[in-house]
This record gives structure tokens, C-alpha cells and sequence, in this order.
């Protein structure tokens, strides 16, 4: 029984790889112009922020796919990955309209908003196993704020969250 356990939760998580290597990418390899091309909101304030920017998401949703490709599916590598920045892009207009400032946490929130995006962009593609939704919200937090860390402590993140 446990084993079948564990084979479902690294089923799931192979799944979700592309959008977890779309998330990462923008941390490593983003900077550069704002997505959003600095341009603010009727409430004066960025549309989405500097966090999000051109190069980050090209290179995230790049990566992602190319994992797909790798795993046999582009079509579902490029929805997971678009997804996730997708996700990741709500979240910073919803923290830029609640006025938090680039780098401020929101609990759960900030762990979850790819996941949500990602698989809300591939069951355009395929249903995702109710199993693995389950899996991926329980473990993606913990797993996140691990990578995140890591990265504070790598310096290649300017906040440990």
C-alpha cells in the first residue's frame, strides 16, 4: 500500500515538473523589462511590478516546455509552464492592488498561485487526477519555501519566501 503511495506522489510530481522548472527559471534567469512594460493600473499603481518581467517569463515557459518535450507531451509541458507564470502574474496584480510592494509574502498564496494557474491551464489539455491535485497543493508549499530558502541562502533570491 505504500508503495502505491509513494509510486502516485512521484507520478504526480513528474506530471508537474514543467511548471515546477517554469516557476524556477524567472528566480534564476529573469531581470530586464517588466511584463507589464511599466505600465500602471487605473489605481495608479504597477500593473503587476518589476518582479514579473519579459525575460523571466520567455525563459520559464521556455524551460517548462522543453521539459515537456522531454517527457513526451510539449502540448501539456507548455500549458503547465504557461499556467504557472500565469498564476504567478495574478498573484503580483493582486498583491500590487492590496498595495504590497514586490517581495511581500502572502502566505499560501504565494506557494500555491502557480499550481493553481498550471493546473487549471492543462486540464485544457487532459483531466489531472484528483489524486495528484491533492498531492501537488500538499506538498508544493513545503517544497517551495524549501527551493526558496535555498535560493536566499544561493543569493539568487533577495527574500527567503
Amino acid at each position: 500500500m505504500l508503495a502505491g503511495i509513494l509510486e502516485r506522489v512521484a507520478a504526480a510530481l513528474y506530471f508537474f515538473l514543467p511548471a515546477y522548472v517554469a516557476n524556477t527559471l524567472p528566480g534564476i534567469f529573469g531581470g530586464g523589462m517588466p511584463l507589464d512594460l511599466n505600465r500602471k493600473f487605473i489605481d495608479g499603481r504597477p500593473l503587476l511590478g518589476k518582479g514579473v518581467t519579459i525575460r523571466g517569463t520567455i525563459t520559464g515557459i521556455a524551460g517548462g516546455t522543453v521539459v515537456g518535450a522531454l517527457q513526451g507531451n510539449v502540448v501539456l509541458g507548455f500549458l503547465l509552464s504557461t499556467g504557472a507564470l500565469t498564476g504567478d502574474a495574478v498573484s503580483s496584480f493582486l498583491k500590487r492592488r492590496a498595495g504590497l510592494e514586490r517581495g511581500a509574502p502572502v502566505p499560501l498564496l504565494d506557494q500555491l498561485n502557480f499550481v493553481v494557474g498550471a493546473l487549471v491551464f492543462a486540464s485544457f489539455a487532459a483531466p489531472v487526477p484528483l489524486d495528484y491535485i491533492a498531492v501537488l497543493l500538499v506538498v508544493t508549499p513545503v517544497g517551495h519555501l524549501a527551493v526558496n530558502r535555498l535560493g536566499y541562502l544561493l543569493r539568487i533570491k533577495d527574500v527567503p519566501w
